[in-house]
């Protein structure tokens, strides 16, 4: 039974539960919801829990984003998988990145236990073990799951230059190395693709190219090339290639019409946290400019899962962070919700965090000044309460977590204290020969399985550069032969004027534009979209 077909429980009709009076009461009626809603947990108040308090989240505003923050080891994880859960029984896709490994259970039914039971008793929860349906990813083959790839050209230059830690200029730079790479039709598929044409661009021949719009500084090209180079020397290379991942299968459902929940897995990278914080954004770019506009749905199409988001503002740019708020802003009326996942509100820029409609902040610790000052910021983001916040906040215990969401009506409820309710499935990894078996067994597995190296930037400037070598070898030849005749070839063009003269790159670059046909055009973060 899905959580939209539970029948109704005490607090579901827009009234509190009898047992309750005064502030507590009119919390507890703010939650009351008419419609289908998710089941996050029951009422704190004064210490005491009550069962029939139910605090909820309603399932058409999932798509108003969220935050959900907290200290490490507070439960934000479990958290998670509550909702992703919930999400999954309704229809609902969900996108989670398990940085730690240790999401997986969600695949797996929860072990029955006494303090499973206990959790559940406390919150009148009707706990029954069961797994929900699962794909699981890995970022370039690294680890388990399913490869996921992008192309350089379909991440974009400002993306990139995130990734390889670029400045202002150098990032202005690579974005005209990308335009030029798009006028020309030059395919951008790997790493060495980008290497080459950077490398064309500095040379005499390209030099010429890039005069029209602008030239490529020597110095900041060679930053560029020795920043890829440490980037591929760290193991990242495999990351960039074909195929590309789509990102339309993160909004598959289950043939029994459960929302497939998508799993990425990130331990072997977690040391690489601009890598995969980046390459979360990549992916929501690409859904943001696939996705048509369908305005407000009886439910999310998607809910995609930011953790460790303080890692994709940390250093950001300025026009980074501005893309970042306008995909916000705009996704969700393409029906995908958005919930970033910190320790605290404010490792997240106040114009997204204005953004973010429900919010469920785990215990916060206030052991040094500055985790004072953190406190004191994050009691200031919630609406005016009946609870003493910053005392509430520090007394959480795991597992509990002040909430407050928007309502059906998209009016943010009343800030409840709240124990939550336990995950139906395993909460903790499952075992590495069944996460395989999964993985393989995955209609998706043959096609992204094996990357593909095919002809790109790479290759054919690599060819023409030779063909341009020979050819100019032959024409010297062939001058040398002729040398008697100079006063003849004043009249007439040697072959090697012919061939100096031909501006082979120029030709090379228009012919290959030509030849694909292909224009690219690029959303808010310079991802791109191919048109044919």
């Amino acid at each position: 039974m899905s959580v939209s077909e539970q029948p109704p429980e005490a607090g579901a009709t827009g009234t509190a539960p009898a047992s309750l009076a005064g502030p507590a009461a009119e919390i507890a009626a703010g939650y009351a919801f008419d419609g289908p809603a998710l089941e996050l947990g029951a009422l704190l108040w004064d210490g005491v829990c009550h069962p029939d308090a139910r605090i909820r989240v309603p399932l058409p505003v999932l798509n108003r984003h969220g935050l959900v923050a907290g200290a490490t080891g507070t439960g934000k994880t479990k958290t998670l998988q509550l909702i992703a859960e919930q999400l999954s029984a309704n229809g609902v896709p969900v996108f989670l990145a398990d940085i730690k490994g240790d999401v997986s259970g969600v695949s797996a039914p929860g072990q029955d236990g006494a303090k499973v039971r206990e959790r559940a008793g406390e919150v009148g929860q009707d706990w029954r073990a069961r797994g929900f349906p699962c794909e699981f990813y890995g970022l370039g083959g690294t680890g388990p799951g399913i490869p996921v790839r992008a192309t350089v050209t379909g991440f974009g230059p400002v993306l990139l230059s995130k990734v390889l830690q670029l400045n202002q200029t150098q990032e202005q730079s690579l974005g005209l190395i990308f335009h030029y790479a798009d006028s020309k039709g030059l395919e951008l598929v790997d790493l060495k693709d980008l290497r080459a044409v950077v490398a064309f661009l500095v040379s005499d021949t390209g030099k010429a190219e890039l005069k029209g719009i602008g030239g490529l500084s020597t110095v900041t090209a060679g930053v560029i090339l020795r920043s890829i180079t440490a980037f591929e020397q760290q193991g990242a290379g495999g990351f960039f290639g074909e195929p590309e991942f789509d990102t339309a299968e993160l909004l598959r459902t289950a043939p029994d019409g459960r929302g497939i929940v998508s799993v990425l897995e990130l331990p072997a990278v977690q040391d690489k946290p601009q890598l995969f914080s980046t390459f979360l954004m990549w992916m929501l770019a690409d859904l943001f400019g696939d996705l048509p506009e369908v305005g407000d749905l009886e439910k999310p199409k998607l809910v995609f899962f930011f953790d460790e988001a303080h890692l994709l503002f940390s250093g950001a740019s300025k026009a980074f962070l501005e893309s970042i708020t306008q995909t916000v802003r705009l996704i969700r009326s393409k029906g995908v919700g958005v919930f970033f996942v910190t320790q605290t509100p404010k490792d997240v820029p106040s114009d997204v965090l204005a953004q973010l409609g429900n919010r469920v902040q785990h215990a916060l610790r206030a052991f040094t000044p500055d985790d004072a000052k953190a406190l004191k910021a994050t009691v200031r983001t919630f609406p005016n309460s009946p609870y003493d916040l910053e005392e509430v906040l520090t007394g959480l215990g795991t597992g509990e977590a002040v909430i407050t969401v928007l309502s059906e009506k998209g009016a943010p409820t009343p800030v409840a204290a709240t124990r939550l309710r336990a995950p139906e499935s395993l909460m903790g990894p499952v075992d590495a020969a069944a996460l395989d078996a999964a993985v393989k067994a995955s209609p998706l597995y043959g096609r992204y399985a094996e990357a593909v190296d095919r002809e790109s930037a790479y290759e054919k400037l690599t060819t023409e550069q030779r063909a341009a070598e020979e050819a100019a070898l032959a024409a010297a030849s062939a001058e040398e032969k002729r040398a008697p005749q100079k006063k003849k070839e004043k009249e007439e063009p040697s072959l090697a004027e012919q061939v100096v003269g031909s501006g082979i790159f120029t030709s090379l670059a228009r012919s290959v534009g030509t030849q694909l046909g292909r224009e690219i055009s690029r959303s808010l973060f310079g991802t791109a979209r191919r048109r044919r």
